[in-house]
């Protein structure tokens, strides 16, 4: 070892090394393109049903669904009920941020 410091800062950065497997699969997740489009289209409408998440997306309800339970297995989103209509959100502080550094708010 050359620098015990940086080796121990380096340590203390990583933490629990189970978090970093969770984030790893959360960030292959949100690699795909139709996924991260999803999120990004939730992110600045609040709250969206499956439908109108296709529509803006450019993507079949089909798929729209298949996506969404994928990224809810992840906790990235979270379903409301409301009748018949299920209304999507985001579910995930980090992401949310994450996101404004993806698509930047366009008042900004």
């Amino acid at each position: 070892m050359i620098d015990g410091p940086a080796v121990e800062a380096a340590l203390a950065g990583l933490g629990e090394r189970d978090v970093v497997r969770e984030w790893a699969e959360r960030f292959s997740v949100l690699a795909d393109p139709s996924r991260l489009t999803l999120l990004v289209c939730i992110h600045y409408a609040r709250e969206i049903c499956v439908s109108d998440l296709a529509v803006a997306a450019g993507m079949t309800d089909t798929a729209v669904s298949q996506a969404l339970r994928l990224l809810r297995a992840h906790g990235l989103v979270t379903a409301r009920r409301t009748g018949r209509i299920v209304r999507y959100r985001l579910a995930d502080a980090t992401v949310h941020e994450l996101i404004h550094h993806v698509r930047p708010h366009p008042d900004h």
